[in-house]
């Protein structure tokens, strides 16, 4: 097996030679309720975006304008939201962005069999294109990396494939593929989920975990695809079938994520999070809230694209003991109004109404949410509008919590109107 790849001198960036393939069809389903409406990418994030923005940046920021999105699960708020906010790409600048849900396009069954197989139904899609290169991305974590720096390494090892990684506890490892490389960072081993994850050689609490993103020149992917396509004990899946079985008939190299990793002056780690989790999304958002936040949203040399919805600024009113419209260590966004409440230590997307005497600590409130009079939140994630009720207290009483919401090991309350309209009068 010969890696198709061909010189590409160093001036030249291979990203306009590539197209970003995002697969985005998953409901994450440990997120519970948040993805009873939405697909895990399309669940709201930092304020302003969605999961899948991220992934959709890095491609763009990274020089890619060839972008395919494959949507399956409850699709519908994801390619409203892609619609909205990544129709700019132009064909007549050799740019394109293609949402590819699955449409019984190529037999009797609708859904697409597995990552591989959401590639595969779509090749007469992305053939035409005639890039040189495929970047496979997930459309489900958050972090920031120039891919540019991928496909880089790509062709200078020759590669047929080449596979993201990221070190993590072993323990957490059983939830990743996880590979063994040797000194020349060519992949030997690749076990999808493995009950005992293989060690990072000299670091037996941590092993290296693929994170989902795969470089391959297009010519060579095309025919893996075709080949998996018709391998009946395949279950085409790249992590379970593709990937293993280039390792073994081909040369797969790892990639590290902190070769490629974007950080800005304020970042001190190479931040990439699995928000697959209420404990988790509810982490990860209420972090944006420190003084100097692990992941950098303000980024001015590598923003987060997203749907910038018009809306009027974040208003405070009121400013009396007892009632006095104030955040404190919170972020704000724009269509809310703080109306002689309190605010500490959250997250309020766009449109959220606080009314007055109201307190709020540690809690992520998605958009057009409406807090009454005298409600206090503790520790606490509110889907996309829901109407709070006058008086209610979550956070102070974990029993009482339980039985009404839908509470985390940690005791944070993830909070619905179905949940709110259930609640006895």
């Amino acid at each position: 097996m010969n890696a198709s790849n061909r010189y590409v001198p160093a001036s030249a960036p291979i990203s306009r030679s590539a197209m970003a393939y995002v697969l985005a069809g998953g409901r994450g389903s440990r997120l519970m309720e948040l993805t009873d409406r939405r697909a895990k990418p399309a669940v709201y994030f930092g304020g302003k975006a969605r999961i899948i923005d991220f992934a959709l940046s890095n491609a763009l920021n990274s020089g890619i304008r060839r972008i395919g999105v494959a949507t399956q699960y409850k699709a519908h708020s994801l390619i409203r939201h892609l619609q909205r906010g990544w129709n700019f790409l132009r064909s007549e600048r050799k740019e394109s962005f293609d949402i590819l849900p699955a449409s019984q396009r190529m037999g009797d069954e609708a859904w697409y069999a597995g990552t591989a197989d959401a590639v595969y139904q779509n090749l007469d899609i992305v053939e035409p294109y005639n890039t040189e290169y495929i970047v496979v991305l997930a459309g489900d974590h958050i972090y920031k990396m120039d891919y540019e720096k991928m496909l880089r390494q790509h062709v200078e090892a020759g590669a047929d494939v080449t596979v993201a990684c990221i070190e993590v506890p072993r323990e957490a490892a059983k939830g990743f593929g996880v590979m063994a490389v040797d000194e020349q960072e060519r992949i030997t081993a690749f076990i999808e989920k493995p009950a005992d994850p293989p060690a990072i050689p000299g670091d037996p609490e941590h092993a290296l975990a693929s994170m989902g993103i795969y470089v391959f020149g297009t010519r060579f992917l095309i025919e893996q695809l075709k080949r998996d396509a018709h391998d009946k004990a395949s279950s085409h899946d790249f992590g379970k079938d593709i990937i293993p079985y280039v390792v073994k008939n081909g040369k797969a190299v790892a990639h590290p994520f902190s070769r490629s990793c974007v950080r800005s002056g304020m970042e001190s780690e190479a931040y990439w999070r699995d928000v697959g989790t209420v404990d988790a999304y509810w982490e990860a958002n209420i972090d944006l809230t420190a003084v100097v936040p692990a992941l950098d949203l303000y980024d001015r040399d590598w923003p987060i694209w997203t749907y910038g919805e018009i809306n009027p600024p974040a208003k405070f009113v009121h400013d009396q003991d007892g009632r006095r419209g104030q955040a404190i260590a919170s972020l704000v966004s724009g269509g809310c109004i703080i109306s002689g409440a309190s605010v500490r230590r959250s997250l309020l997307f766009t449109g959220v109404h606080v009314h007055s005497h109201a307190e709020l600590e540690n809690a992520v409130i998605l958009p057009e949410v409406d807090i009454a009079r005298h409600v206090r939140l503790h520790n606490v994630v509110v889907d996309h509008g829901v109407r709070l009720p006058a008086g209610l207290v979550v956070g102070e009483d974990p029993e009482l919590d339980a039985k009404r919401f839908r509470r985390t090991d940690r005791g944070v309350c993830l909070i619905t109107q179905p949940m709110i309209d259930g609640l006895v009068p």
